[in-house]
């Protein structure tokens, strides 16, 4: 069955409806989430709460429901403006990935559709979605996933004494126990701002835009108490005096803990943080009943990240971006000497400003680098 078949078999089944709801107050959202294991914890009313309020974004969250009232497939959008396009209305922003959540192709095709014609609607707009498989490719016409990102996931045994570690992961972790380091959970929000201050070292290294810490605030209260968000804290002690070396803030939802930001100072990378909290993170996972651990996100290409990533024996995953009107995205095959030549020189350029930027960004203060975050996200409000 080709595309236009089942959006035919869509329309001829008046039972179903795709409607706006808001999943702050329909306890169907919620519910519908529960009862679907490829559900994420980017589709929950609470983490969509966060960004709405932290960012200004306006939402379209749409539901599909049959004559009975029962949702059959929910799909969270959000509209915002983009820096060199005009406004954009996606699933979503601000998440690694979410898309329509549905128990059948039927359900599915409408959701999309329907959020095509709203966008169809409205001059200039575009709308994206970001999901972790190409079969949308089957389902709707004039929309096809194009590589963006990898994420990795492990899967996890049901006892941690099962997991099968590389031997240089628990040289790393029992390094990390002689020099003194102790792994805890925060437990309140001044050591979420005390871990927000390393966030932001890391970022500058990166030559990144951080988040707002408006936006971790909001989550601390939103999630944390659902238990839908988890900070663990490195510290070294040394004298009955602690201090803290890193963080890592993580996703709670169903059966998968997912690794969403870090925190670490370089000077302290020989106590090999990173690696004991990945350590003692997979370890709790195993023994809460986690059955996969998602390392996050790594753009294609950036070898170093991939491969730190992959050493635990986490499998890669695939994020396709859908777009509507279609994008060209990736690499372009420039037959001409004059294409070449242009590209070449776009990438000369790039480079140029990458070399003049980055020991700029390297070299910021801190408080610097968060108020450049603040405003960078709050250009994009709707």
């Amino acid at each position: 069955m080709n595309a236009d078949q089942r959006l035919d078999e869509v329309a001829r089944d008046s039972s179903l409806r795709v409607i706006e709801l808001d999943p702050q107050t329909d306890p169907r959202w919620e519910t519908l989430m529960t009862h679907q294991p490829t559900s994420v914890m980017y589709q929950h009313p609470a983490w969509l709460g966060v960004l709405e309020e932290t960012y200004g974004y306006k939402p379209l969250h749409l539901a599909c429901e049959d004559a009975a009232g029962q949702l059959r497939g929910i799909l969270p959008l959000f509209y915002r403006r983009g820096l060199r396009s005009g406004r954009i209305c996606a699933s979503l922003f601000d998440s690694p990935t979410a898309g329509p959540l549905a128990y059948d192709d039927q359900a599915r095709v409408a959701l999309i559709q329907a959020a095509i014609e709203r966008t169809r609607a409205e001059l200039g707009v575009q709308f994206q979605l970001k999901v972790k498989s190409t079969s949308l490719d089957r389902l709707v016409d004039n929309i096809v996933g194009v590589p963006r990102y990898e994420t990795y996931e492990l899967a996890l045994p049901e006892r941690p004494d099962l997991l099968h570690l590389d031997s240089r992961i628990k040289w790393a972790a029992n390094k990390a126990v002689r020099l003194g380091m102790q792994i805890r959970e925060a437990e309140t929000e001044g050591e979420l701002r005390a871990w927000y201050g390393l966030y932001l070292q890391t970022m500058r290294r990166a030559v990144a835009v951080p988040k707002p810490y408006r936006f971790f605030e909001l989550a601390w209260q939103r999630l944390r108490p659902q238990g839908l968000l988890r900070l663990l804290l490195a510290e070294q002690v040394e004298a009955g005096q602690s201090r803290l070396v890193a963080g890592f803030l993580f996703a709670q939802w169903g059966q998968t803990i997912s690794h969403l930001f870090t925190g670490w100072r370089r000077e302290d990378q020989a106590l090999r943080p990173n690696d004991f909290l990945h350590w003692r993170a997979i370890q709790d996972a195993c023994t809460e009943g986690f059955r996969c651990y998602d390392f996050g996100n790594v753009t294609v290409g950036n070898q170093s990240q991939a491969q730190f990533k992959s050493k635990w024996g986490a499998e890669a995953k695939t994020i396709y971006t859908y777009s509507y009107p279609a994008v060209s995205h990736g690499t372009r095959t420039i037959s001409t000497a004059s294409g070449q030549a242009k590209s070449t020189a776009s990438g000369q350029a790039k480079s140029a400003a990458r070399q003049l930027v980055y020991p700029i960004w390297q070299r910021l203060p801190l408080k610097a680098i968060g108020l450049l975050g603040d405003w960078c996200h709050a250009i994009h409000y709707y």
